[in-house]
Parts: C-alpha cells; structure tokens; sequence
C-alpha cells in the first residue's frame, strides 16, 4: 500500500509538471555586428510562457544563467518549448533582451550585439 501511494505521488508530480510537454534543445549564438563571436558573454534564460519549473536533477530550475564559449556559443541541453526571454550582458556591448518563441526540436537562435551607445551629459 505504501508502495503504491509512492508510486502515485510521483505520477501525480510528473503529471503536475508537465513530463509530457515538447522540448528543445536551445543553442544560442552570440556574435558583434561584424560577425565575431563574443565569448564569455552571461546568457540569461528564463520563462515568459508556459511550463515555467523544469526538474533538472534534484534542482527546480526556473532560469538558466550560462557564458558563451570561444566560439560565442551558449548549449541549454532541454527546455520547454513556449516563450522564453534571453538576456545577453557582454563587456564592451550594449545589453541584448527579447523574447523568442521556441517550437521546434532542436532550435538555435542568432543575436548580433551592438556597440555601446555614446553618453551624454546634461552638464557640458
């Protein structure tokens, strides 16, 4: 009996959390307006729509925070496909944030990162 309430609340859980929605496999590529890759950039990843908690290991994870790779490359293994909105915070660049609909399978997403933007000063 005790078994089976186990086995019970784990289905209930799962079912709670979505375990049959479609997922995707995100690679975000990051690159200058010339067409570079910027590596070390912070990629931030969260939910806008949709399933908003993926169980990853013991961890709920409700946003993924990760860096570029030499070749500007950001891999999220799985996430659930919905609106997602990605944050790109890179020195010597001005901050990247959109939402992007991910649908399909295996998706990737291309961001172009501007120069930072002249300052001005109300003083001069």
């Amino acid at each position: 009996m005790r078994l089976c309430l186990s086995v019970l609340t784990c289905l209930l859980v799962s079912f709670c959390l979505g375990a049959d929605d479609p997922e995707s496999r995100l690679t975000i590529q990051v690159q200058s307006l010339a067409g570079k890759p910027v590596d070390r950039a912070a990629v931030i990843v969260k939910f806008v729509e949709g399933r908003s908690i993926v169980k990853l290991g013991k961890k709920n994870m409700t946003q993924w925070e990760l860096r570029t790779n030499q070749e500007g490359l950001a891999k999220i293994p799985t996430v659930p496909q919905g609106k997602l909105r990605i944050q790109v915070i890179a020195k010597g660049y001005q901050t990247f944030g959109e939402v992007f609909d991910v649908n399909q399978e295996e998706q990737a997403i291309h961001i172009k990162l501007n120069p930072p933007q002249q300052q001005y000063s109300a003083h001069e």
